[in-house]
């Protein structure tokens, strides 16, 4: 059965990262607790100083910097291209990973998932928008002060900035049209 979510980003738990160098807030996941049992979990993280990752082994990452100047990621001893707002990069959370911040703090977008168990596609989409998705679980992330978003001609769905909002359990085709900036996250269960 499908269920429509809307997240509100006042409404975000923040918890402790993995390593305790700082912290996150926890937009959603498919299941589990904690940091613990999750196949996919999408959260928003505040990095105030140059350092370390925590390691997600068994985990695909995806980050992309929504605020601030940037970052370089190191990643098992290779530099990354400068990670600009909005540019996402992927690699694996057994990697190795520190981050040199590249002027002052930044706030990040995290997708973490179980490869084994999901295939995953996240792009970052702006301005008026239709696609069409066959993903079990459709998560569209706004980056926009107001963000419009309509499923299959459905009721007009109306986020602010950080807001998200959630399909899950989709067996059909859905057609998916969006006013203003996001970024659109397909998972589907392996």
């Amino acid at each position: 059965m499908t269920q429509l979510k809307l997240l509100r980003a006042t409404d975000y738990p923040r918890m402790p990262w993995k390593n305790g160098g700082g912290s996150t807030e926890e937009i959603t996941r498919d299941a589990g607790v904690g940091l613990e049992g999750f196949g996919w979990r999408l959260s928003i993280a505040d990095i105030g100083e140059s350092g370390g990752f925590s390691s997600f082994a068994g985990y695909q990452r995806i980050i992309t910097v929504l605020q601030g100047s940037g970052m370089a990621l190191t990643v098992d001893g290779h530099e990354t291209r400068p990670l600009l707002p909005l540019d996402p990069f992927a690699f694996s959370g057994a990697s190795q990973v520190t981050c040199n911040l590249l002027d002052g703090p930044i706030r990040d977008f995290n997708l973490i998932y179980a490869a084994d168990r999901y295939k995953a596609r996240l792009q970052w989409l702006e301005g008026e928008q239709r696609f069409f998705s066959q993903a079990s679980t459709l998560l569209v992330f706004s980056v926009a002060e107001q963000l419009q978003v309509t499923i299959n001609d459905g009721a007009l769905q109306e986020l602010g900035c950080h807001d998200c909002l959630q399909l899950d359990g989709n067996v059909s085709l859905l057609e998916v049209a969006i006013g203003g900036r996001c970024c659109v996250i397909e998972l589907t269960h392996l």
